[in-house]
């Protein structure tokens, strides 16, 4: 069954699909393997040829998603004396 992610249209998992890991919705790509492609490649032209099933907008989700799961704190530094 494969559930949306809450506040993503496009990226969705399903524990019948790649281990259940999170993946652009209609792909095989997890959202691990697009974030990958993005280091790996050096122009969104190149990650087209490569990867035709892959949008524009589904690696501003991935990415948008992968940063919603990192924790984002402030960490008061000390002045030196």
């Amino acid at each position: 069954m494969e559930r949306v992610a809450a506040g993503f249209e496009r990226i969705v998992s399903d524990p019948a699909k790649m281990n259940g890991q999170p993946c652009i919705r209609g792909t095989r790509l997890t959202v691990r393997r697009v974030l990958q492609i993005v280091g790996d490649y050096k122009d969104r032209a190149e990650i087209t040829r490569e990867f035709p099933e892959l949008h524009d907008e589904d690696i501003r989700e991935a990415l948008a998603f992968a940063a919603s799961r990192l924790e984002d704190r402030v960490v008061e530094l000390q002045t030196a004396k």
